[in-house]
């Protein structure tokens, strides 16, 4: 891969990093969905997984949740875009 990205190619990966994380986590990986929507700053990841997984995904207190979304944040900030996750139900 390129050291320089465009970007669509930085959003690309964002959606690509977090699905990969992810998977990893769940018992469903082939029922991960990441959809995208973008906006002027700011890029909007809607998570979908399994029913039975969603515990999973945020932990307990929401740890699991608030530390994926800290990668995200930090993955996101040299980009000088805010991408933001939301675990959909």
């Amino acid at each position: 891969m390129p050291l320089i990205l465009t970007a669509d190619e930085r959003d690309g990966v964002m959606k690509e990093l977090i699905k990969r994380i992810i998977q990893a986590m769940v018992d469903n990986p082939e029922q991960v969905e990441i959809i995208e929507a973008k906006g002027e700053n700011v890029t909007v990841l809607e998570l979908k997984v399994a029913k039975a997984d969603i515990g999973k995904v945020i932990g307990k207190q929401g740890r699991n949740a608030q530390a994926i979304r800290t990668i995200l944040n930090a993955a996101s900030a040299k980009a000088k875009k805010r991408t933001v996750l939301e675990i959909l139900e």
